[in-house]
């Protein structure tokens, strides 16, 4: 399988989410997308265990493999997460410190943490409370299904905010936006893509992705 190339110091680089066809992802990989995002929210459209099992998942040969997860349980994270060989979980929902704190001590020690933050008209977030926590933030715009709406917050507000993470963008952003980045004073390290470059909830326009990728170079 083609490896991944590394990427050029302060190089953007590209998280796909909502993923749920094997032929997709293979693609994807040669396209060298650094994150694969898999939704394991049952409410989701793009809930993956529709389409794929876990062992299908597990064999994906990427070190990139973000689990998605609203308000799950602790035990069943960690089931996942190990069956489906992630290495990244993603926490969506409203997980507090102390959940993060006892899902940390159960998963094992190289799976990393996104935890997300769900930014409306304002940022209201006591959120230095997970530095020592998570390894990411992810901020993206709020909404009752708890993202894949396509719409974007006002990136504006996240110059108000001192970030000590690296993080995650999403919410919406498209090849149409993309030029918007620059408004940003501390940059993400990932821009997080999903529901801007679909044919159907959970099926890629795979043409759009390589479209966009190239804008970034």
């Amino acid at each position: 399988m083609k490896s991944q190339k590394p990427k050029a110091k302060n190089q953007l680089q590209i998280k796909v989410c909502g993923l749920t066809q094997l032929s997709q992802i293979q693609e994807l990989i040669s396209l060298n997308t650094d994150f694969l995002g898999f939704i394991f929210y049952k409410k989701s459209p793009r809930f993956v265990l529709n389409h794929l099992s876990l062992k299908e998942i597990s064999e994906i040969n990427h070190q990139g493999k973000v689990g998605v997860f609203v308000n799950e349980s602790i035990e069943k994270i960690v089931e996942i997460s190990e069956k489906a060989n992630l290495n990244f979980i993603q926490l969506h929902g409203d997980e507090n410190e102390n959940f993060i704190r006892k899902l940390r001590k159960n998963i094992k020690k190289n799976v990393k943490l996104i935890k997300v933050f769900r930014i409306g008209e304002t940022f209201n977030f006591q959120f230095s409370i997970f530095n020592s926590l998570v390894d990411y933030f992810l901020f993206d715009t709020d909404s009752k299904a708890f993202g894949g709406t396509g719409k974007t917050f006002d990136w504006q507000i996240l110059n108000g905010i001192e970030i000590s993470k690296p993080y995650f963008l999403s919410g919406g952003i498209s090849s149409e936006n993309i030029h918007q980045l620059s408004t940003i004073n501390q940059q993400p390290t990932v821009l997080d893509i999903n529901s801007k470059f679909e044919t159907e909830p959970g099926i890629k326009d795979l043409e759009k992705i390589k479209t966009f990728k190239s804008l970034l170079k």
